[in-house]
């Protein structure tokens, strides 16, 4: 199993995509989140000249936020620094969309965008249709080297529900799967396993990534210590961010346990709080998956951070590791945490005894 990271862009995201390259790690997907972190396309070309083996991807763009053909040719370019180490990741966005009070995508537009995309990056002539009419676009001149369209990039998709999965084996891509804990894991890889079979597709030739979260704990050290917190809990809490806006913008679809339920309306309190009130997203995403508020730091419990990261001694997180492995995750990918670059060599000793 190859281990990838996950981080939030900023101007100097290389220094810790070049640091991951040296400690063996294969890809650093990049988020695409423009009104909380730096431009994706940005980050990611500052890392392409700074790396010359780990790959690079959108982790995961986000089709509203670019135009296909600009999309295709910030692909296409990064692909002439990078030449072959570039992944397309795509979805039809959560955090990217909700800052700016959207619902996601919906899977038709992103599948059209994703046809365009790659039809442009094969170095096609395709029609696509803008301001309501249809046209013939394509790369004009790429036999200059301004761009280059020659290496593949492959495509992958995170799909967090059984609708999307059988879009991703229908698109004969592979899939990201931002994972709570190994059985919401195992769950489903098993479906999309059978998504891919049910398209025919060949199983071997894509790949499965997992996106985790969590903390490497030292000896008897809590779940909820500062430092759990730190790492943990900025993705420990993006689920009550989302069932507190459910009704207007869609689940997430990242469950917790029951038993933490009513944690739900704890912060739903907080929630009705924020202002202005036609906006309370604009506070509730502040920072997400980036850094706990204030306000969060009481309901990011020992019990929520377990339930829904991986957070544990070296141990236990080596086998919760070899787990993902055995029900077909090729790929794991880390969330290194905004500010907290040391958790690279922490999580390199774990990922080293999987």
């Amino acid at each position: 199993m190859d281990c990838d990271i996950f981080l939030a862009p900023a101007a100097d995201s290389w220094k810790v995509v070049k640091r991951a390259e040296e400690l063996g790690f294969r890809r650093a997907w990049f988020y695409d989140t423009q009104l909380l972190n730096a431009e994706v396309f940005v980050s990611m070309a500052a890392a392409a000249i700074q790396t010359s083996k780990i790959r690079l991807g959108t982790g995961v763009l986000i089709p509203s936020n670019r135009i296909a053909p600009v999309a295709a040719s910030g692909l296409a370019s990064l692909n002439a620094l990078a030449p072959g180490r570039i992944d397309f990741g795509i979805s039809t966005g959560f955090t990217a969309r909700r800052t700016m009070g959207l619902r996601p995508v919906r899977l038709g537009d992103m599948e059209e965008y994703v046809r365009v995309v790659c039809g442009l990056l094969a170095g096609e002539t395709l029609e696509w249709t803008f301001e309501d009419k249809r046209r013939k676009i394509r790369f004009l001149n790429p036999e200059i080297g301004a761009v280059n369209i020659k290496d593949p990039i492959p495509v992958h998709v995170s799909a967090l529900g059984p609708r999307a999965r059988r879009l991703t084996a229908k698109l004969g891509a592979g899939w990201i799967h931002a994972t709570a804990n190994v059985a919401h894991a195992q769950a489903a890889i098993a479906d999309m396993q059978a998504a891919w079979r049910d398209a025919g597709r060949d199983q071997a030739r894509l790949h499965a990534t997992a996106a985790i979260a969590g903390c490497v704990l030292g000896d008897n050290e809590a779940s909820d210590s500062p430092r759990a917190r730190a790492h943990a809990g900025p993705t420990a809490t993006i689920a009550l961010h989302s069932l507190v806006e459910r009704e207007e913008f869609g689940d997430l679809g990242r469950p917790i346990p029951p038993q933490l339920a009513p944690l739900i309306e704890q912060y739903r309190r907080i929630y009705h709080e924020y202002e202005p009130a036609d906006a309370r997203y604009l506070s509730n995403h502040r920072g997400h998956l980036m850094f706990l508020r204030p306000e969060e730091q009481a309901i990011c419990t020992a019990e929520l951070i377990r339930a829904t990261t991986f957070t544990g001694p070296k141990a236990e997180l080596r086998e919760q590791l070899r787990e993902l492995a055995r029900a077909g995750f090729d790929h794991v990918g880390l969330t290194v945490r905004y500010g907290y670059p040391e958790m690279l060599e922490e999580w390199a000793d774990v990922f080293e005894g999987v």
